[in-house]
């Protein structure tokens, strides 16, 4: 039974997915012929089917750029850079998009250790140093072995120092694996989608306004309290918006 469960799941993945790929082309074409609403429309029927990819969400963005509509398409463009974190077209394009943008939000600079400790840890996932330090025990275990089983004291000498070494490699990388971690928990980002949205120095409407933000800002969410959000700025700033007005990455 399990085995038959299986293979119609196979069955209907696989014609799910030569479904959006026929609807992916769809989508194409509208947008090259200049029909960008019909095309977003397309796209979008993809994703209802939980389907993701950094293509779909940078044609996506593509199209409401043409559109002008600014927030979707610095939306998508964030959600594309999420699963393709080093492509250059997107992050150009990103760029044009949060060229449209009314705030102008100066970005306070990371300084000293906690920069360098950052930029060394995000130039990984979490996966990635986690396999890292995978790697280095198996080296750390045959190194020991090579140790063990070396009847010259010259390679003992060099297979011990070779095992200590990579003990502490993988040491530091699960370090750098939970600091992405933490880093990862902590990231909530999410884009203004409110043509102009009042930010509160409380969570509810009685209180003073403390700024103001247009669409397509990148704020980071920090807190939750009822349908209030929390959010930061990347020049320090905090304050209180509607949930409705902004939308998480």
């Amino acid at each position: 039974m399990k085995k038959l469960f299986y293979i119609l799941s196979f069955l209907f993945s696989f014609v799910l997915f030569a479904q959006n790929e026929v609807i992916f082309e769809q989508a194409n074409a509208l947008y090259n012929a200049g029909k960008y609403g019909e095309a977003i429309d397309k796209y979008k029927t993809i994703l209802d089917t939980k389907n993701h990819s950094a293509e779909l969400y940078f044609n996506l963005g593509n199209a409401h750029y043409k559109l002008n509509n600014i927030a979707p398409s610095i939306y998508y463009y964030e959600k594309a850079l999420q699963l393709a974190p080093n492509d250059e077209e997107i992050q150009n394009n990103l760029a044009f998009a949060q060229n449209m943008t009314i705030d102008a939000i100066d970005v306070v600079p990371e300084a000293g250790l906690s920069k360098i400790l950052n930029n060394a840890t995000n130039s990984m996932t979490f996966d990635g140093w986690a396999k890292v330090s995978i790697g280095f025990v198996f080296c750390f275990v045959i190194l020991f072995l090579v140790y063990y089983f070396s009847f010259s004291s010259l390679r003992k000498r060099l297979a011990f120092l070779g095992s200590l070494t990579s003990l502490a490699v993988m040491c530091i990388a699960l370090l750098f694996a939970f600091h992405k971690f933490n880093l990862d928990k902590k990231d909530k980002p999410a884009i203004v989608f409110a043509k102009e949205t009042l930010v509160k120095n409380a969570p509810n409407n009685r209180s003073d306004e403390s700024f103001r933000l247009h669409e397509g800002t990148k704020v980071q969410v920090l807190d939750t309290v009822s349908n209030w959000r929390k959010i930061k700025l990347q020049d320090g700033k905090t304050g209180w918006v509607s949930s409705e007005d902004i939308k998480a990455l």
